[in-house]
């Protein structure tokens, strides 16, 4: 069985409604004018005619991608291609008749009239029925392209959301939550203040893990305040193997970013970097602004493989919403990474 492609449907609708219109225009030419081989030929050459030109004009929309113009455009372009085409399909049932009945290959039940009128009236009926035809199809094809745009859409939004899900458990994992409450366990009788401190920064944390990620944008002042919270919770589990130094400027400050990002950035620096390092090093985080676009730059001791580094980027969960959210920024957002002597250097690039 042949597959129904659009194509395919819209050629086979088009040869039914063509013919149907054939079997109209000899009924109401032979009830009206009388039955006659000139009528017969006119019909045959009318509804061949359309057929093609309805055809073509399909035909060049789609592959100029008139669809895609604005409001105005599409609907001008479509009115005077049908215009263009009545205008062919009545020269050539002109020609054809002129020339049959030249050669007395066909004949008319009255004499023929090829006034400038006539010529005029049956140049606008025929593009009244071109445009009608044009009409139907158009707003098929046109119906079909906003249910695509929207199915697209929906599946978008939901890679986009099972990202988010997915970087929120990794977020909420539960090695992270055992070792903070561990380390609070061990804290509570040696010392009091700074478990009171680790419960504020734990609980600061899991609330912006569930909390942050819900706004399409944040500066980079609240992204810090969110990195804080988490570093100090790891701070406590790393002890001196973690050693964090910032070199951020005032005005970048003000930079706004994806939510998640710096933060992904980080957890990605200590899980690979500082806890795969035994004596651990110092995690350098810094940011600026030049030119209308955010810098920030993540370094941490550790090696950056070429297989890793591929494998990362396919199946890592971190890697993966980073990049989603990047291409859906406005502007051309970079992300790269690098080894730099001992260090593995990330760098991203925001627009403003």
């Amino acid at each position: 069985m042949i597959p129904q492609t659009p194509a395919l449907r819209f050629w086979l609708l088009n040869a039914l409604a063509w013919v149907l219109y054939l079997a109209l225009s000899a009924f109401l030419f032979s009830a009206f004018a009388g039955w006659s081989s000139g009528m017969l030929l006119i019909s045959v050459v009318l509804s061949v005619g359309m057929f093609l030109v309805s055809g073509a004009l399909r035909w060049q929309a789609l592959r100029q991608d008139w669809f895609a113009l604005g409001p105005l455009a599409l609907p001008t372009r479509l009115l005077l291609a049908v215009m263009l085409g009545a205008a062919l399909v009545q020269t050539l049932i002109q020609v054809s008749l002129r020339l049959a009945l030249h050669w007395q290959w066909v004949s008319l039940p009255g004499e023929a009239s090829f006034t400038s009128v006539s010529i005029f009236g049956y140049w606008i009926n025929t593009a009244v029925v071109l445009a009608l035809w044009t009409a139907a199809w158009v707003g098929v094809h046109a119906l079909r392209r906003y249910r695509h745009g929207e199915v697209a859409r929906l599946k978008a939004d939901a890679a986009r959301h099972a990202l988010e899900l997915d970087a929120l458990r990794a977020r909420l994992n539960p090695h992270f939550v055992f070792n903070a409450l561990n380390n609070l366990r061990a804290l509570i009788n040696e010392d009091t203040e700074r478990a009171r401190e680790l419960v504020t920064r734990l609980s600061n944390t899991l609330r912006h893990a569930l909390e942050h990620h819900q706004n399409e944008r944040v500066s980079l002042a609240d992204e810090l305040a969110v990195v804080r919270d988490y570093l100090a919770v790891e701070q406590v589990h790393y002890e001196q193997r973690l050693r964090i130094r910032e070199e951020v400027t005032e005005a970048a400050l003000d930079a706004t970013l994806p939510p998640m990002l710096l933060q992904l950035l980080v957890e990605n620096a200590i899980k690979h970097g500082i806890a795969r390092t035994p004596d651990g090093g110092e995690l350098v985080i810094s940011a600026t602004l030049k030119a209308a676009r955010l810098q920030l730059v993540v370094c941490n001791p550790g090696l950056l493989q070429a297989q890793d580094t591929q494998q990362a980027s396919r199946t890592g969960v971190g890697l993966a919403y980073l990049r989603n959210a990047l291409a859906r920024w406005p502007g051309t957002a970079t992300l790269e990474l690098h080894q730099l002597g001992s260090n593995v250097v990330a760098t991203l690039e925001i627009p403003q």
